[in-house]
């Protein structure tokens, strides 16, 4: 039987703690990528594996693709909900 540190269904707060972000940063992820997750009631749960499975599976590459807008390629900058990262 797992500890309560290793269990395989987690709530938000347990999620958040294992991908090593606060629950209000792993909130929005949430409502704007593709986590796994299933809205059980009023709750969200997650599961320990696909959770360390989605964040394997990212490409860093994909984020810092340059964007097709003539100000952001001239610029060489993407904007980012608020963030400005300038590429190489």
């Amino acid at each position: 039987m797992s500890t309560p540190q290793q269990r395989e269904i987690l709530n938000i707060e347990e999620a958040a703690a294992l991908v090593g972000v606060s629950v209000k940063t792993f909130n929005r992820v949430l409502h704007t990528e593709n986590i796994p997750a299933r809205k059980i009631g009023r709750e969200w749960k997650f599961s320990r594996r696909a959770l360390i499975d989605w964040v394997g599976r990212g490409r860093s590459a994909e984020f810092y693709r340059e964007g097709s807008d003539e100000a952001t390629t001239r610029h060489n900058v993407r904007r980012t909900r608020g963030w400005k990262i300038e590429l190489d």
